[in-house]
């Protein structure tokens, strides 16, 4: 029967189907006639946005009812481990209440089970309702004829858990999701460490103690040792200060040891802050295709860093400078096109007319920049804010990688201060590194490198690059890892989810350091 004759309800289509299909339907157990007749009405008490894929779930099922026992307890088996992913069983599945009213148990536990699923498969939240531009390429299920395979198959769980991402940064980020809640529900959490002066090596606080548990929850510090040195008192020694600088450096912050401002702002989230903030990375994951390219650049726009992918392995990692966050860098996916060396730079208008005109005609000759048909434009050259060279991607809203002559805000640690371009520590390198493959490309690149031409090189090949913001993802160690949210996406994101966080909010270390006009 198709959906046409199942909207005149049982009867018409008794009357519309001579083939047959109603005198058929009569042969089946009464459970079975009850859902067929009912089955109209059961669909429009859902929710619109699942009634199109329940309904053609049992378009593929004949208009049967599916759940039997053995399959619920596989359902429960699936939802059972929701926590892995960031999520709350109890959000999706309500099996008490489903038993408590028979005749619409069936069609509102295949209700249940697709909305799960669809969360599994592409997230909570359209992504471009929580950020200004999001142009990444979207994962995307058929999920009606996947819950109907898994469970003609008998692999209801394996399903589930193959529709959330299966790549390595998203499964071991679950983990630590799990470690961290299995932490919080056993006491093993830490206690608020208090704001206050600036601890210093060497010296004593009575804040230690705290600082000392705080450490061992999270393995900064094994337990042993945080045992060692809690007997030692109040005194802030090497071996301690030489676990704050790991901690430190699990979070972008200054690895000098010195208990700041800045690190005792990190020291200050709680276990379930820092829970709640791992689940909105791993939502932002399941938004995104599940088949990663083999090669390809990947930004973190939140911890300002950027990854070179080859064969499927991170191969090259450099410190990066992105958008600020009055210009933030966007969530794009884009090929690179080409490297361009030694490239001028034509100055947005924005930019020009806020930035530079205003200065007037000395500043622009300062900095060997022209007019030119109204355009601002700053010749190639070692001081040129693109540097020696410029990562070119297709379509990419004027967005790119490139080189600065700027070196200094490589090494702070907040570096969101760009117009929304993303430079790049050791450019030159890295292009090379990306040319190697083609001797032929690699000579023609260092031959204008050695002359300062211009000169556009394409690449010879697809590598897709990838701008996105992790504030939670697992480091090289195998550690979570936490990043502060400069651009305020996990406090949206958060609102969106009805989750309440409280994050350490970002300090600025380079207040000092001239900021240049650079894209």
């Amino acid at each position: 029967m198709n959906r046409r004759q199942l909207g005149l309800g049982a009867a018409a289509a008794a009357i519309a189907s001579a083939s047959g299909v109603a005198a058929r339907a009569q042969t089946r157990d009464p459970a079975s006639i009850a859902f067929y007749d009912s089955f109209n009405d059961q669909l429009a008490r859902l929710p619109a946005t699942i009634q199109p894929d329940v309904r053609a779930f049992y378009e593929l099922n004949g208009w049967r009812p599916v759940w039997s026992e053995a399959r619920l307890d596989a359902l429960r088996s699936a939802a059972i481990r929701a926590e892995r992913h960031g999520l709350s069983s109890v959000d999706f599945f309500d099996f008490d209440a489903l038993e408590a009213v028979p005749a619409a148990a069936e069609m509102r536990t295949t209700a249940a089970a697709l909305g799960y699923a669809r969360v599994l498969a592409e997230g909570r939240v359209r992504p471009e309702t929580v950020e200004d531009l999001w142009e990444m390429q979207k994962n995307r299920v058929d999920l009606p004829i996947g819950l109907n395979d898994a469970l003609a198959q008998s692999r209801l769980v394996d399903w589930f858990e193959g529709l959330a991402p299966t790549d390595i940064g998203y499964s071991n980020l679950s983990a630590g999701y799990v470690r961290y809640r299995r932490m919080i529900r056993d006491g093993r959490g830490w206690p608020t460490f208090q704001a206050g002066p600036t601890i210093e090596p060497e010296t004593s606080d009575p804040r230690i103690p705290v600082l000392i548990q705080r450490l061992v929850a999270e393995g900064d510090l094994s337990a042993a040792d945080g045992d060692r040195l809690a007997s030692m008192g109040t005194f802030y020694g090497p071996e301690l200060v030489e676990a704050v600088k790991g901690f430190q450096v699990r979070h972008g912050l200054g690895s000098d040891g010195r208990i700041g401002a800045g690190t005792q702002r990190s020291l200050s989230a709680s276990a379930e802050d820092r829970a709640r903030q791992i689940a909105l990375n791993l939502e932002r994951r399941r938004w995104l295709k599940r088949d990663l390219a083999p090669e390809r650049i990947e930004v973190n726009t939140a911890a300002a860093i950027m990854v070179y992918w080859k064969d499927g392995k991170p191969v090259h990692s450099n410190r990066v400078v992105c958008g600020s966050p009055t210009n933030q860098t966007p969530s794009l996916e884009k090929q690179f096109a080409s490297v361009v060396a030694n490239p001028p730079w034509y100055v947005p208008a924005s930019i020009a007319r806020n930035e530079i005109l205003p200065r007037g005609p000395g500043y622009l000759a300062s900095q060997n920049m022209y007019i030119s048909n109204g355009q601002v434009i700053q010749r190639a050259g070692p001081t040129a804010a693109l540097g020696y060279v410029k990562f070119e991607l297709r379509d990419s809203y004027a967005i790119f990688l490139h080189d600065t002559p700027s070196k200094a805000a490589f090494n702070l640690s907040m570096r969101q201060r760009s117009h929304g371009c993303v430079r790049v520590q050791g450019a030159v390198e890295f292009a090379r590194l990306l040319l190697s493959p083609d001797p032929m490309l690699l000579a023609q690149f260092d031959e204008a490198q050695d002359t300062r031409e211009t000169k556009r090189i394409q690449t010879g090949r697809e590598i897709t690059v990838r701008l996105l913001y992790w504030t939670a993802f697992v480091d090289g160690q195998g550690r979570v890892a936490f990043r502060e949210d400069v651009y305020g996406r996990d406090d949206k994101l958060a609102e969106a989810l009805g989750i309440a966080v409280s994050l350490p909010k970002p300090v600025d270390d380079g207040r000092n350091v001239a900021n240049d006009v650079g894209p």
